[in-house]
């Protein structure tokens, strides 16, 4: 028997729900779907330029499932973009990181489940959640 996918921490999920190819009558390909997982590693590591050690640490996996996320995701964009095919986003094991609220320094942060929460800037422990 397979064992579960654990859930993968996103940041925030995408606020659009794809792309389309621009310039042609109709697609020709295949459209091409990428879960949440995959674009938060796309993100974290192109965007965010985090190492992919980094990444993993704030996704909840291994620095190696880190790794194959990321190249399905990129293998996939590749595909889009060769074939002019849509891109959509999909759900996936995920879970979405929980905020706090600085009540001392006003910024929004995230923080890995610890017991003692305080503000990453000000070491204050007023925080309150920010949903």
């Amino acid at each position: 028997m397979a064992r579960t996918k654990k859930d993968r921490i996103i940041q925030m999920a995408p606020h659009f729900n794809g792309f389309k190819p621009q310039g042609i009558q109709s697609v020709t390909g295949e459209d091409v779907c990428i879960n949440f997982e995959e674009y938060e590693a796309l993100n974290l590591c192109d965007y965010e330029l985090l190492t992919q050690a980094d990444a993993a640490k704030l996704m909840n996996v291994s620095r190696p499932t880190l790794t194959r996320i990321y190249e399905s995701v990129r293998r996939k964009i590749a595909k889009a973009f060769a074939e002019g095919s849509c891109i959509h986003f999909i759900g996936g094991n995920v879970a979405i990181a929980n905020w706090y609220k600085c009540n001392c320094c006003k910024i929004t942060f995230t923080l890995p489940d610890i017991e003692d929460k305080h503000c990453p800037f000000c070491k204050t422990q007023e925080i309150t959640d920010n949903i």
